[in-house]
């Protein structure tokens, strides 16, 4: 006896379920996304030809950071630190915290190598995997905070004419544009005094202390834009803390109230750093309520 197919009770584990709604690669339904999509694909080859490019970590072709290291650096980023513990000019010899911060990742590994790259390098497209940790650093520290103004620390007239940008604000012009801090206002309010502040490499807590010391000012016409606002200091690498002491002061002095400072990443202090107080053996060991948040410093601490 003959069955006819179309009757046929198949089994719902055997049955195939379309997943189209979760692809992510892969040829696309649509005909005009296929197009543009080999388009696209079509052009990555060609710039590839044009202009080779390797991963500033690893060296593999086709991508200025490769996926694995991409992933690397996205786990470097993944938790966001209280980070001013290892900042010398942050901390007094009894071990209070001066100024809060609050650090994406240590300056290490595939953070460090890319962050160098994007600085000094003229890479870029790195921009695209350095602005999302810089961000959840700071969402990290603000919380659910709005009206927030977060005021990124200048390069030097040196530096900005070397490289023709500023790392951190283009970083932070990147999130604005992708609307990934809702509620928070940049304020380029910082400019570097000529001549002052410049060329800090290498050098020991007191000097880069006295390096930076009245290094910046408010400008003119953003003096009333800080006056009583509650603002974040925002600055690409921490290393002794003095460039984010001096940032602060500016802001202090111009009526910004200094809740704190975000970095994207932290560094150790520099072997030619001073010695604590208390002798060349002596570590910082700053209690658990000398490091608790003040009412005017950043909501969340990280243990």
């Amino acid at each position: 006896m003959r069955t006819d197919s179309r009757c046929r009770v198949r089994d719902p584990d055997l049955t195939v379920v379309r997943d189209d709604g979760a692809r992510h690669r892969g040829v696309h339904p649509a005909r005009l996304a296929r197009l543009a999509q080999g388009v696209g694909e079509a052009f990555v080859e060609l710039l590839a030809v044009l202009a080779p490019v390797e991963c500033v970590c690893c060296g593999s072709e086709d991508a200025a950071l490769c996926g694995a290291c991409a992933r690397q650096l996205r786990r470097l980023c993944a938790h966001p630190f209280r980070a001013e513990g290892q900042a010398p000019a942050l901390i007094t010899v009894d071990g209070t915290v001066i100024l809060p911060v609050v650090a994406g990742g240590h300056y290490r590994d595939e953070l460090a190598q890319a962050l160098l790259s994007f600085k000094h390098l003229g890479q870029g497209r790195l921009a695209s995997v350095l602005a999302p940790a810089l961000g959840k650093a700071i969402r990290a520290a603000v919380g659910d905070g709005v009206g927030i103004c977060l005021v990124p620390v200048p390069s030097s007239n040196t530096a900005y004419r070397r490289r023709g940008f500023s790392p951190v604000h283009l970083l932070l012009g990147r999130l604005q544009r992708m609307d990934a801090l809702p509620g928070l206002h940049m304020r380029d309010a910082l400019k570097k005094a000529p001549g002052r502040g410049n060329g800090q490499k290498g050098l020991g807590r007191g000097e880069r202390a006295r390096r930076v010391r009245g290094s910046m000012t408010v400008r003119l016409f953003r003096k009333g834009s800080l006056e009583g606002r509650a603002c974040v200091i925002v600055d690409d690498v921490l290393t002794t803390g003095a460039t984010l002491a001096e940032a602060a002061r500016a802001v202090s002095a111009a009526g910004g109230v200094v809740c704190g400072a975000v970095v994207l990443a932290a560094t150790r202090p520099p072997a030619g750093s001073e010695s604590p107080a208390n002798g060349p053996d002596a570590q910082p060991a700053p209690t658990q309520t000398k490091n608790k948040l003040r009412k005017d410093e950043l909501p969340v601490a990280m243990n």
